[in-house]
């Protein structure tokens, strides 16, 4: 009996260590942009590692999700960006599964940079919620039927700005929220996941704003609380009511999200700060490093070390409890696309599309291998079962060993 116990306990191990989790959400599980149980390939070609690659119909700066086997990527197309795209593949062989388009509601003037597809998708595995910077929220199940579709655009036409929005949502239990922080009418909502009507809504500062919305709750915790950053600071709120439970006021970034880790959370504020509360309730700041200067990628937070990189391209690594550099790495170009972390590499993508794989160490870091798509890339990455997904304009590439 004993002896089959084991057994069983070393296969569970076994399949826990092989078998990836779902990427359903901007930046992966618990929002820090690792990919805590998968290892990824390090020396990339055309041959050996680009498992598949798909043809997308319009462009888009979101992030593909992985679910149940599936790759859901959103796209938008047409002279003014007003055909919205779902579609959805077979991880495996790269199959197109279905496709759903549907017409914008609201405002899609964008950055010519951007485009009306720069929010990430979410899931929890059953339905998919996709949302655009014309403010449109659609409900699909995961064979691509219609739940429901919210055009927000209708109840507050004064949402938006010129170059676009690009904050993803956030699946917290059975709502759906959403950031939508501009100088027009700004405001965060909660949506019932299952029927698409509002729970509540909360005014924001009415400022342009691209920072998604992260889930700050530990793991068990029955209290949701959710992270909305905006320009003048960062509000913590209730999940299910929308109420405020505590704010920081702060200079913060307005398109660099933050990330929480160990009971701290790292802020995106005239360089990086470490905030975190006290016994009573206080917001206090840890420490704060100019040379921790994330640019538009957020910052990725693993195993006690928090990485960054700059809008010159400059990735630091730091001490996540203290803020001391540890050291630092020139990489090549601009990074929009927020980097990946699988093991002790870092794996970046620069908005021409060159892909630079990084080795780290406690003193310093190498770029050990790079790949070059060929392609404009700022989507970030998404992660599972040892596959990584990138998504450009116009091509959805699988990257995996074979």
């Amino acid at each position: 009996m004993l002896t089959r116990l084991l057994h069983l306990s070393f296969c569970v191990a076994v399949i826990a260590l092989f078998c990836g989790a779902d990427w359903a959400q901007f930046r992966g599980p618990k929002h820090r942009g690792v990919a805590t149980d998968t290892i990824l390939r390090t020396d990339w070609s055309d041959k050996e590692t680009v498992a598949w690659k798909a043809d997308l119909p319009g462009r888009g700066a979101s992030s593909p999700i992985v679910v149940k086997g599936r790759v859901v990527v959103t796209c938008s197309s047409g002279v003014k960006q007003d055909r919205l795209h779902v579609l959805c593949f077979d991880v495996k062989t790269g199959k197109r599964l279905w496709h759903r388009e549907f017409w914008a509601t609201g405002r899609t003037m964008t950055h010519r940079a951007s485009s009306v597809a720069a929010p990430t998708p979410t899931s929890d595995g059953k339905l998919i919620y996709a949302f655009y910077s014309s403010n449109d929220l659609v409900c699909l199940d995961l064979d691509g039927n219609l739940r429901w579709l919210r055009g927000l655009a209708h109840d507050y036409p004064k949402a938006g700005n010129d170059i676009g929005m690009s904050a993803s949502p956030l699946l917290v239990g059975d709502t759906v929220i959403v950031q939508i922080e501009n100088q027009g009418d700004s405001f965060a909502a909660g949506i019932d996941a299952q029927t698409g009507k509002s729970r509540w809504r909360i005014d924001r500062d009415h400022r342009a704003n691209w920072c998604s919305p992260t889930l700050l709750s530990k793991d068990g915790s029955a209290d949701r609380l959710v992270l909305l950053q905006s320009p003048s600071g960062l509000t913590a709120i209730d999940a299910k009511s929308g109420k405020s439970r505590w704010e920081y006021e702060s200079q913060c970034a307005g398109i660099t999200s933050c990330v929480s880790y160990g009971g701290s959370i790292f802020v995106p504020s005239q360089g990086l700060k470490a905030i975190g509360r006290s016994a009573d309730g206080k917001v206090n700041l840890l420490w704060k490093s100019s040379k921790l200067n994330p640019g538009a990628a957020s910052p990725v937070v693993s195993a006690g070390r928090i990485y960054t990189v700059s809008n010159a391209g400059v990735l630091a690594c730091g001490n996540a409890s203290s803020g001391k550099v540890l050291w630092q790495l020139r990489l090549k170009g601009r990074f929009w696309a927020t980097p990946v972390m699988a093991g002790d590499y870092l794996y970046f993508i620069n908005s021409k599309g060159l892909a630079q794989i990084v080795q780290t160490g406690d003193k310093k870091a190498t770029v050990v291998s790079t790949y070059d798509f060929g392609e404009g890339i700022q989507g970030s990455p998404a992660v599972a079962d040892g596959a990584m997904y990138v998504r450009s304009d116009k091509t959805l590439w699988k990257i995996a060993g074979k």
